[in-house]
């Protein structure tokens, strides 16, 4: 989807960090009650639908998972000129694959997928290269307002929040082009 409003609306679309959970430890946690009950009455149906219109499958994820580490690696990846490459990678690895993006393991192997060193990625991050990069940009983040994932902010005013189907992103933008 988001390749479609680049090439429709020209658009440039730039990864940003957000700890929806920053009280995550390290080694994750299990899934709270309420996120549980609500999966119990179909609250991801949509979000398997949306998948599946898009070519995708949508895998629930059976722990809440400490994301530091896969966004000091998204910097990585950043600096190094692959950012939309490895985001969608890992994107693919957390909602497709089920897996687990704060062990290296995962990280390493979204790296090389997109041609960057994994050995190298992770001893770069865990010299602690983009800690205070990633926690300036989670505190930006926060003092804008956000506080869903994912927020999509457009041109520093609009924001579309959630995993929303196409036709919302082309009515926004039409919007905003249309006020210019």
């Amino acid at each position: 989807m988001v390749e479609k409003l680049k090439e429709e609306y020209n658009v440039d679309v730039e990864w940003r960090p957000f700890y929806l959970r920053p009280d995550t430890p390290p080694e994750g946690m299990p899934l709270p009650d309420y996120i549980l009950r609500a999966r119990a009455s179909g609250s991801e149906d949509r979000l398997s639908q949306m998948a599946a219109m898009h070519g995708m499958k949508f895998v629930s994820a059976k722990r809440i998972y400490n994301t530091r580490l896969a966004h000091e690696a998204t910097e990585y990846a950043r600096e190094h000129g692959k950012v939309n490459e490895f985001h969608k990678v890992v994107f693919r690895q957390v909602y497709a694959d089920g897996l687990d993006i704060s062990n290296w393991g995962v990280l390493r192997a979204a790296a090389e997928e997109v041609g960057l060193d994994g050995a190298d990625m992770q001893q770069v991050v865990e010299s602690g290269t983009y800690t205070a990069e990633v926690a300036g940009q989670v505190q930006q983040a926060q003092q804008i307002g956000v506080s869903g994932v994912p927020t999509y902010v457009i041109n520093d005013r609009y924001a579309v929040v959630g995993a929303q189907p196409y036709e919302v992103f082309k009515r926004a933008l039409d919007q905003i082009m249309n006020k210019k």
